[in-house]
């Protein structure tokens, strides 16, 4: 007579023989939690992203001071101390409390940029590779153009002609970043689209718009999401740069790189007034890095398991 012995928990989730789709889906998170948590460099990424969402929710709780309104007479340009950790700016505003709130602003940028920018190239990139002839060709000369010019270049263009405003630049950085998503779509797509996978799928009867809706798209869900997270950094510093000349944020939303702007004139009396928001958007830049960085070797089918 057999006994059956249960299975562990590990073992369980690396079952080569999943019994349910659940199993499976939890066996392959697990695979890929162990590829990423052995990158230390990853965790330290993840752990600054979880830091600048933290800091983002409570921010009311922890700025002591208001972001906006300052003690002009009292407090003007005052060095980093105990009442003000990183010191005040030309206007007598918190330091501190200003890059703690402009953590909000760089979310805001980051999440609406990935939002927009990220489904657009999907969309064309899997219908380019799938379609292919005309229509990949046309796509595909679209995209080259956008490549063709430099990504903040680019981004000042579309601003000048919408206007200055967080929004406008949200805008005019998602219309700049879309292409290299649809490139990595579009691989994607080609070279699964001739699979037994999809000509089961089209012997089925599936539209070419469910097919790369349904069947397709999902496939490239995992190297997109690598891609934007490596972008991360790329936006913010468009953001930054846009919002240091002016085109970005206006005073008196504190955003990093209009920070660093009002406060170039005092970069060699007060050099924390530029210093502060230059470290925030290094340190957040790294962070996310690092963490696309860990995505990519967690996520990557081809690479093996650790």
């Amino acid at each position: 007579m057999t006994v059956s012995v249960p299975l562990s928990r590990r073992e369980w989730l690396l079952s080569d023989r999943p019994a349910s789709r659940l199993q499976a889906r939890l066996g392959r998170a697990y695979v890929a939690w162990g590829r990423f948590s052995a990158n230390r460099l990853a965790l330290v990424g993840m752990l600054i992203i979880i830091a600048l969402l933290v800091v983002a929710a409570f921010a009311d709780v922890l700025a002591p001071y208001s972001p906006t309104v300052g003690d002009l007479k009292n407090a003007r340009l005052l060095a980093p101390s105990a009442a003000h950790w990183f010191g005040t700016d030309d206007l007598g505003r918190d330091i501190y409390s200003r890059i703690v709130y402009g953590s909000r602003w760089t979310l805001y940028v980051v999440i609406l940029v990935a939002i927009i920018a990220a489904p657009i190239g999907l969309l064309v990139g899997t219908i380019a590779g799938y379609a292919g002839g005309w229509t990949d060709t046309i796509l595909m000369r679209i995209t080259d153009i956008f490549l063709a010019f430099p990504k903040l270049v680019l981004a000042l263009a579309f601003v000048a002609a919408l206007g200055p405003g967080i929004e406008n630049a949200v805008l005019a950085i998602a219309i700049t970043s879309w292409p290299p998503y649809a490139r990595i779509a579009r691989a994607e797509t080609l070279t699964v689209r001739n699979s037994d996978y999809i000509k089961a799928v089209q012997l089925m009867g599936a539209s070419p718009f469910r097919i790369v809706l349904r069947h397709i798209m999902p496939l490239c869900i995992s190297s997109l999401i690598i891609r934007v997270t490596l972008d991360m950094a790329g936006i913010i510093l468009t953001a930054a740069g846009l919002g240091f000349l002016g085109l970005g944020a206006q005073p008196p939303l504190p955003e990093w790189g209009a920070m660093i702007a009002s406060g170039r004139r005092f970069i060699l009396d007060q050099w924390w007034v530029a210093a502060a928001p230059g470290a925030a958007i290094l340190i957040v830049s790294l962070g996310f890095n690092l963490l696309g960085d860990g995505l990519r070797d967690a996520l990557d089918p081809r690479s093996g398991d650790q």
